[in-house]
């Protein structure tokens, strides 16, 4: 099997300007989707970051959620699957979200496939990465368009796991968010996998904070101007 499945309408622009250069301590499967691309990481059996290009058109759409997660055949065993959530007391949680991808049916299907899934607390799920979620989706409405990059933390100490295939548990969940219409800007957030309130376990942060935490580089394809500029900032109130 080929370490990375080409899909013919892969955006370009993804390509040049979303994939995070690889870090080297870390397994790496690339697989392409419709909808994202993911970094699967073979070890933790969850992908090590999920990119997409979010526009306002891909905001919405007629595919409505399928609700059908099911293993990923193009990743090698062991590797995550549906028993392994059952019961575990985590939910399954999107990186990319089924909510982006109502634009087109293989999208929808593909969101559901467990390379695209974490184990996440279930209020977390439902509640602050949801609603991160939701911003995210208005300001590619707002914005005409926008780049996202997500996926787990682990932290430097023994992890909890679940299921015979020992599925990782990370420790909290990163997101960044890149726009480079009107003023170029983007935006971090660091949530804890935990219950809780956004004052306790939301955290907005600069790019460049959030390399600092997940070892990863972001955007690298940008003019060092502007790369410079919107991974040093975080400021909330400019995506208000």
């Amino acid at each position: 099997m080929s370490a990375e499945t080409n899909r013919k309408n892969v955006d370009t622009a993804f390509e040049d300007y979303f994939i995070p250069t690889k870090t080297p301590s870390k397994e790496e499967i690339l697989l392409y989707r419709v909808g994202y691309k993911v970094s699967y990481n073979t070890r933790t059996r969850q992908p090590n970051w999920v990119a997409w290009h979010l526009t306002a058109e891909h905001s919405d759409g007629p595919y409505r959620r399928l609700g059908n997660f099911h293993e990923e055949e193009d990743v090698p065993t062991p590797r995550a699957t549906l028993d392994d959530y059952r019961g575990s007391g985590w939910s399954r949680g999107h990186m990319c979200p089924a909510g982006d991808n109502k634009w087109n049916e293989t999208a929808m299907y593909e969101s559901f496939s467990l390379v695209n899934v974490c184990p996440q607390n279930a209020s977390l799920n439902s509640g602050l990465w949801n609603s991160i979620e939701i911003d995210c989706r208005r300001w590619a409405r707002q914005y005409g368009d926008i780049y996202i990059v997500c996926g787990p933390v682990f932290y430097n100490r023994e992890h909890e796991v679940i299921g015979y295939n020992e599925v990782y548990v990370p420790e909290a969940f990163f997101k960044v968010v890149l726009c480079l219409n009107d003023k170029p800007k983007g935006m971090g957030f660091v949530v804890k996998n935990a219950d809780g309130n956004k004052k306790r376990d939301l955290y907005y942060n600069s790019i460049d904070q959030v390399e600092r935490i997940t070892g990863m580089d972001f955007f690298p394809a940008l003019p060092d101007d502007i790369e410079n500029q919107v991974e040093a900032e975080a400021n909330i109130d400019d995506w208000r």
